[in-house]
């Protein structure tokens, strides 16, 4: 990985598990890592975990509850008075919810915050991401060393292989017939990976390039705790622990192999395929577009 000194990383779902590994793994490289949790007592307490991890973090708390978009408002805007430039956005923050749940935004609460906090933090934050970026300009390296390559910003978005997951238009956010996590959670994996593609598309020459990764089955989180069930036992029993399963996202997050890469879905630093509709072109434009609408963007 390359040195993350002087750099500027925010982390979503770090409160625990695979955003906690990720943000420990940026802390340990160099990185100043601005950490979001719900209150503010869940963010310093996450900030204590990840110390635990990393004695010297410099670490930052930001508060925000990613399922309300409000929230997401005023959280960028605080972040924004104190920073002007964001160098790695991790999108780390996710749900599996047994019943059916609705936000203040009215707004089923696993679309809410597994697509649609993606999709309204990364959109408020590009200007910082942008700034942060120096597209086609080499840097300069440590004295005695030649020139780095171009400085990229990175957006990583953590998804999941989607299996044979389609987006349902006209029922997106799971409002018709019997609600279960098994059919709410699926589709919005799909969905994250085509939010990714499409801003990779519409990045594409700024400097910013954003991929999506799949981390596998990750033991011992709180993500199941409502579900629980054979689901969770098999995760508990199988999964990684989230100190390895956080090696794909932390290497999309610093590695100079993939500065230039963006579009992607990956696991163990692989490329992953796309199949169905994670390949097409109109239902990630028609996503897009639903989501604009949603979060109210001009």
């Amino acid at each position: 990985m390359a040195s993350m000194d002087g750099t500027l990383a925010l982390v979503t779902g770090a409160g625990g598990g695979l955003g906690s590994a990720v943000a420990a793994g940026l802390a340990r490289e160099g990185a100043k890592v601005v950490v979001v949790g719900r209150s503010t007592a869940r963010a310093e307490t996450a900030m204590k975990s990840i110390r635990g991890q990393v004695p010297g973090a410099v670490l930052e708390p930001l508060v925000c509850d990613v399922s309300v978009q409000s929230s997401i408002r005023t959280a960028t805007a605080d972040f924004l008075s104190r920073h002007d430039r964001l160098d790695v956005l991790i999108n780390a923050a996710g749900v599996f919810r047994k019943e059916r749940q609705v936000t203040p935004d009215g707004l089923e609460l696993t679309f809410a915050t597994n697509v649609m906090a993606y999709f309204l933090l990364t959109n408020l934050l590009l200007g910082a991401l942008t700034h942060a970026a120096a597209p086609g300009v080499a840097y300069e390296g440590p004295p005695g060393h030649p020139a780095q390559a171009p400085r990229t910003s990175r957006i990583v978005n953590v998804a999941s292989r989607y299996g044979n997951a389609k987006l349902n238009f006209d029922d997106l956010q799971t409002a018709k017939g019997k609600y279960s996590y098994l059919r709410s959670t699926p589709p919005t994996m799909l969905a994250r990976v085509l939010l990714t593609q499409e801003f990779a598309e519409r990045l594409r020459g700024s400097g910013v390039v954003a991929n999506a990764v799949h981390p596998g089955l990750i033991r011992n989180t709180s993500l199941l705790q409502d579900v629980g069930g054979p689901f969770r036992w098999i995760t508990n029993a199988f999964g990684a622990p989230a100190e390895r399963a956080a090696d794909t996202p932390l290497w999309l997050a610093t590695s100079r192999e993939t500065a230039a890469v963006s579009g992607k879905l990956w696991a163990k630093r692989q490329e992953l395929p796309t199949p169905g509709m994670g390949s097409d072109p109109e239902a990630r434009h028609r996503l897009w577009n639903t989501c604009v609408q949603l979060a109210d963007l001009p």
